[in-house]
């Protein structure tokens, strides 16, 4: 990846393998802003940043360049990626359509309260519950406009079962205050040591966390590139376009794991983002 980190901002010279559309806007976040000119403002813990593009490059303005080099996997080569999965035949076109894709490294604890929040929801209402919850968050000031922060886990665990019943969450509400008093006494960077088989079922273990929000939380908020999580739309996918033989979603997710190995995810990303749209 063609990229420069200085002080206030990244300039990435890749274009073909960064797009802030495909990026924000392929199911993996649900914190993101677009401005007036058509600018993408994304927020990840109390972290912020605005890409803006110049034409011959993509600028992303923010105080904590390196934060956001990791967030948005800038070190990792998606162009290598995209030619091996391009010998599928059945991802050309999700390539063609989502080729700026990268799968982002979110704020652990964040991703899991948010994914959390998806389970049987649509993007647009888990969105607004987000940011309600996120109306205890710090307000973060930057050069770019004043947003709220997500709030710390111990601010998530303070707040009493009452409030989580007014995010609009629904049954989900219950999930997220059990889950914030948890992990609130958890150390969640001990967590992240643990294989992935270990790590899977300590995901299962947590209220409201079932094989497609665990597999979502192990690929976006742990890097855990291999997991390919299957909902409806992947649903879709399969039997459309790879159909062998009626299958459990376990069993799709096996198939697709086995099939793309450690692209799986990014596989997952352009296949999803291609059937929702489409």
């Amino acid at each position: 990846m063609d990229y420069k980190i200085f002080d206030n901002k990244i300039e990435v010279y890749s274009r073909a393998d960064f797009n802030p559309k495909h990026i924000c806007e392929c199911g993996q976040m649900f914190r993101f802003f677009v401005d007036s000119n058509g600018n993408y403002i994304v927020a990840s813990g109390s972290k912020f940043a605005k890409i803006v593009d110049g034409g011959s490059k993509y600028t992303i303005y923010t105080s904590d360049p390196k934060y956001f080099a990791t967030y948005f996997d800038l070190d990792f080569d998606y162009g290598k990626a995209k030619k091996q999965l391009s010998k599928f035949k059945e991802l050309a076109e999700p390539i063609k359509q989502g080729g700026g894709i990268r799968i982002i490294n979110g704020d652990t604890t964040e991703v899991i309260m948010e994914f959390i929040i998806s389970a049987n929801n649509n993007i647009k209402r888990i969105q607004k519950i987000v940011e309600k919850l996120c109306e205890v968050g710090e307000t973060i000031k930057t050069e770019f406009g004043d947003f709220k922060a997500f709030p710390t886990i111990k601010k998530l665990a303070s707040m009493p079962q009452e409030w989580y019943n007014n995010l609009g969450a629904g049954y989900r509400a219950s999930y997220l205050k059990h889950t914030a008093d948890y992990l609130a006494n958890t150390d969640i960077e001990e967590i992240k040591k643990l294989p992935s088989d270990k790590l899977y079922k300590w995901l299962i273990g947590l209220k409201g966390v079932g094989p497609k929000v665990a597999s979502c939380i192990l690929l976006f908020g742990f890097g855990r590139h291999e997991y390919f999580p299957v909902d409806t739309w992947v649903e879709q996918v399969y039997y459309n376009h790879f159909f062998a033989g009626d299958k459990t979603r376990k069993q799709i997710q096996e198939y697709f794991e086995a099939m793309f190995g450690e692209y799986s995810g990014l596989a997952q990303q352009y296949l999803f983002n291609m059937e929702r749209n489409n």
